[in-house]
């Protein structure tokens, strides 16, 4: 039986960062977040929802004190938005991973394509991955700094 698992998303703070897809450039961006998203089976409208409310709130930017007190609206950044299934890697049996956990691909694509409106919504100053592509993405961290966000940690009431 499979324990209970979430929705992930991965977020690296970033002073720029481009995606290119069989040597062409799809997306560039300048200061802001990398965001690498995978999906589960139990993740609904309503998880992607709940997570990308929270994900925009991040404070995770330095104001003038030098304190995480700043959000992406707040320095005016950007996200690189980028499906990833690759977060649901499991390790626990070998050394080659395993991505049952990893929600089906078609599943995931309406998943990923909801999100991706959904963001542009709250965010419009967004670019984007392309879904089961194989991308390379360069990435200038900041910090380095890097959070994971689990929807099964979010209050969903």
């Amino acid at each position: 039986m499979l324990k209970y698992i979430a929705m992930r998303i991965l977020i690296q703070g970033v002073s720029s960062a481009e995606l290119n897809v069989s040597g062409k450039l799809v997306s560039k961006i300048s200061r802001g977040e990398v965001v690498f998203v995978g999906f589960t089976a139990s993740d609904t409208f309503k998880t992607v929802d709940k997570m990308l409310e929270k994900l925009v709130k991040i404070r995770m930017f330095e104001d003038e004190e030098g304190k995480t007190n700043l959000s992406l609206k707040d320095v005016d950044g950007e996200i690189l938005f980028v499906s990833q299934f690759t977060l649901y890697a499991d390790l626990s049996n070998g050394n080659r991973p395993s991505f049952v956990k990893a929600m089906k691909a078609d599943e995931a694509k309406e998943l990923y394509d909801y999100a991706c409106k959904k963001i542009e919504e709250i965010y419009p100053k967004v670019k984007y991955g392309i879904f089961q592509a194989d991308m390379q993405v360069k990435i200038v961290n900041e910090g380095p700094f890097t959070l994971f966000l689990d929807s099964k940690e979010l209050n969903y009431d």
